[in-house]
């Protein structure tokens, strides 16, 4: 779609990614096709779904979007009445002290807990209980932490543009160091301190490209900004042309008709699969093994690759218009993570002159 600049900024100047991801979910809360065209593909185990029904419901603590777990809920609730989904979210740094905090007191409240740094969920697997989901196969191993924790939510890093601004678009991660791609418009970075999705993105650089990449993309001078949000807003306002965003910003933005066009770089998809389990002794097992095995589920991907997400399921659902057979998801070992974040994050911030 093209948009006249002129036009997009009467629309958009003032409209923050918020609003519109806000009235992006609230569509979508209200579709009753988001929930309705899933119906039928999972087949839950009778047991477990006796107990669920008995027990009522569960609480989620999860690092996601607040306004995408409200979709979830829904729809899950939707597809099974009588089982209500509570959500508490925070960034996942805050969600680990509090459940540290109250795991120690013998409080937890959580019964399934979906965070996104996996290196903290190795630090606390001590406090999910054993679980697999009936489809544990369809994933690679590389998804799942410590045997027991599965990516129900991944976010996969795109290329976008603002159409508005840039006449000859790049094609490619490495068309990210090239002014003719960039200029005049200018390059978008969120910063590597932003979080594991940064951080992946960046061990995904330099390891395809060689520390050299960054060296070269300096000297573009890209605007550099605290988080994604602010990346986006950027974007679809016209302050720069073109930028790295995740998944969960760039379709529901794209969607909702902002100015910004995205693709998948055909040298890889950097991918963070975030980390759902069960908590030990939750209050709430059948319900918590429920909602799992159905956000696991083909059935329950799809709604979340609906709502911005990326599936770490082998020949998993796709955003629409994607050709799975064009994209490479690359996915970084927890360990080599640990190993590479600290360090590499220092020589990013050195090599744009980063400094908080």
């Amino acid at each position: 779609m093209a948009f006249r600049l002129d036009q997009e900024r009467r629309r958009f100047l003032g409209t923050s990614t918020a609003v519109l991801l806000a009235a992006y979910f609230a569509s979508a809360c209200e579709d009753d096709e988001v929930a309705s065209a899933l119906t039928g593909t999972f087949k839950p185990d009778a047991a477990v779904l006796a107990g669920a029904m008995r027990e009522g419901g569960l609480t989620l603590y999860s690092a996601n979007y607040l306004e995408t777990e409200q979709v979830v809920a829904k729809a899950f609730q939707k597809r099974f009445p009588g089982v209500k989904l509570d959500v508490t979210r925070a960034p996942t740094g805050q969600l680990v002290t509090r459940i540290k905090t109250e795991a120690a007191a013998r409080k937890l409240e959580a019964d399934v807990i979906d965070i996104s740094d996996r290196v903290l969920a190795l630090g606390m697997a001590d406090l999910f209980a054993d679980y697999a989901p009936p489809n544990k196969a369809d994933y690679p191993a590389s998804t799942f932490t410590a045997g027991k924790l599965w990516p129900r939510t991944s976010n996969a890093w795109t290329i976008a543009y603002n159409p508005a601004l840039v006449s000859n678009p790049p094609k490619t991660w490495a068309d990210l160091t090239n002014p003719a791609f960039t200029q005049p418009a200018g390059l978008g970075q969120t910063v590597a301190l932003a979080g594991a999705g940064p951080v992946t993105r960046l061990i995904f650089e330099r390891q395809t490209f060689g520390r050299d990449y960054w060296v070269k993309q300096a000297r573009l001078k890209p605007k550099l900004y605290p988080s994604g949000a602010p990346t986006a807003d950027a974007l679809i306002r016209g302050e720069i042309g073109v930028a790295p965003i995740v998944t969960q910003l760039a379709i529901p933005l794209a969607q909702q008709g902002a100015p910004l066009n995205w693709f998948f770089g055909p040298e890889g998809v950097p991918t963070t699969v975030f980390c759902a389990g069960m908590a030990k002794g939750c209050a709430h097992p059948n319900a918590a093994r429920l909602f799992l095995d159905w956000s696991l589920s083909p059935e329950g991907q799809a709604l979340m690759v609906d709502l911005g997400s990326f599936s770490a399921l082998k020949n998993g659902p796709t955003p629409k218009g994607v050709d799975p057979k064009t994209i490479k998801p690359w996915i970084v070992d927890p360990e080599q993570y640990q190993r590479l974040a600290a360090a590499w994050t220092d020589d990013w911030n050195h090599d744009y002159g980063y400094r908080q």
